[in-house]
């Protein structure tokens, strides 16, 4: 089976999140059961230095204001389709926005480029390769889905999978006549969304199928509460919707090889983990004792729950644990943070920023890592604490509660518990999963068993492959002869 994925990014050239790590990942993984995917990048310019030019796969005399071509490449592992349009991706700052954060004011048309190549290849650009299913990431590649639903690729099965329903990709009505789209697709059962062009809401119309990262995000999303303004399409959609939740690269994330480590170890010895906790003190100034280190690897916002960590900071400290934070977002929690290290000098350590190295040495050294999210369609930072020993201590929503299980009394006694869980509707929620968890690192043997038990769990893309290769058979099948 040939598959086409299309993404705004992908592990290891360019990452901004999750997204990458799963559209890095599962291509790899699938490739096991017998499934080729080529997956379609922009070709921003540490993607474009990567690779040696080649003759192009295909050309385009003006793709949304300019020349453009795609480039094939195989790197790490991966196939990849490359949209060379310097006038659209060739430019200083990140993949969305400039160096201040602020969003390029052509996001909409440097992504309907990267979809209207995507569908060009769909129906047949590249010559001698046509796949077999398309699947789209995200808003920035929803409209691959909608330029097929108009084109020529219409018969062609797709997926789309969304990683976060927040982020839309909501645009005035004035750039609809510039996406070259028929009149048509201005409407209701289109792209039209509030009366403006709404690209993620374009996809979800046209897939075929949709998924999201995890079971519980998928049913979220079906309520006012989560489903962000698309609910009633979401439900609209209902028997089309399937939630697997993401795995990780186990090779990547791995205790026992992890050359960020100070120091690798096993579930079976656990002690090694003691020369990183050494390490993860110094880096973050932290006192040198017993009590636990509590980590913190997020983005600094609100959909986070960090304002829930700011307000819960002295309480965690006089609860006698210290704390670690690495991450960078909203100006004033960074700020607050920032404030807390000032005032609990030596049990509050803050980094600013963003440190793959360091991010590794956390989870191989730090006792427990939490997430306080809000929502989190999946979240992939307890399925590395599970992997390292870094017990979660996470929000009951979306894929933190599909995987983690609640070290309550029944789960302890089965010896099945991996974390601690709490409810961020309920004041006072967080501090009792501080509390219990404390509580459970003074008894040293149920820490260890908690910690192994989650060292136990699959957190590979092993099982979550298979879920989309039958999906995507599922898909095929239904094409029409």
């Amino acid at each position: 089976m040939q598959v086409l994925a299309v993404t705004p990014e992908i592990y290891p050239l360019i990452k901004t999140g999750g997204l990458a790590d799963v559209t890095g990942a599962l291509p790899l993984a699938l490739a096991k059961l017998g499934v080729s995917t080529r997956t379609l990048i922009p070709g921003y310019p540490v993607v474009m230095k990567a690779f040696k030019k080649g003759r192009p796969l295909h050309k385009y005399a003006a793709l949304q204001g300019g020349k453009a071509a795609i480039y094939k490449a195989s790197l790490a592992g991966l196939d990849l389709l490359i949209l060379d349009a310097p006038h659209l991706f060739e430019r200083p700052g990140g993949p969305y926005g400039d160096a201040t954060g602020s969003d390029f004011p052509d996001n909409w048309r440097r992504f309907a480029a990267l979809s209207q190549a995507g569908a060009d290849i769909a129906a047949g650009a590249i010559k001698g390769w046509v796949p077999d299913i398309v699947h789209a990431h995200d808003w920035q590649s929803a409209m691959t889905l909608a330029y097929m639903r108009y084109g020529a690729a219409v018969t062609t099965p797709s997926t789309l999978t969304v990683h976060n329903l927040a982020f839309q990709g909501q645009f005035g009505a004035g750039i609809f006549a510039e996406l070259g789209l028929p009149a048509a697709a201005m409407s209701l059962d289109g792209v039209e969304y509030y009366g403006g062009v709404g690209f993620l809401k374009a996809g979800l119309q046209a897939a075929w199928a949709i998924t999201t990262v995890s079971p519980t995000y998928a049913q979220e999303i079906r309520t006012p509460d989560f489903g962000m303004g698309l609910d009633g399409l979401v439900n609209m959609r209902a028997s089309d919707l399937h939630g697997i939740v993401n795995g990780i690269d186990v090779e990547t994330w791995d205790p026992e090889t992890d050359r960020h480590l100070v120091a690798n170890y096993s579930a079976a010895a656990l002690e090694a983990r003691r020369a990183n906790r050494n390490a993860v003190e110094k880096r973050f100034s932290l006192e040198h004792d017993e009590s636990p280190i509590i980590c913190v690897v997020s983005r600094l916002t609100w959909q986070k729950g960090m304002d829930l960590l700011v307000a819960n900071l002295d309480g965690m400290v006089a609860a006698g644990v210290r704390v670690a934070v690495l991450g960078s977002g909203d100006a004033a929690l960074e700020g607050a943070l920032l404030a807390g290290a000032a005032r609990h000098r030596g049990r509050v350590g803050v980094v600013i920023g963003y440190d793959e190295s360091l991010s590794h040495l956390m989870q191989g050294g730090c006792d427990a890592i939490v997430i306080p999210s809000r929502f989190e369609p999946c979240g992939l930072t307890q399925l590395y604490g599970l992997r390292y020993g870094c017990v979660p201590i996470v929000a009951r929503t979306g894929g933190l509660a599909d995987t983690v299980i609640d070290a309550n009394e029944a789960a302890l006694s089965a010896g099945v518990a991996t974390g601690f869980e709490f409810d961020t509707a309920q004041p006072g929620s967080f501090m009792h999963a501080i509390s219990r968890a404390t509580a459970a690192y003074a008894a040293p043997s149920t820490w260890s068993a908690i910690q192994r038990q989650g060292m136990k769990a699959d957190v590979s893309w092993d099982r979550s492959a298979r879920k989309y290769a039958d999906l995507y058979k599922s898909l095929v099948a239904r094409k029409p002869a």
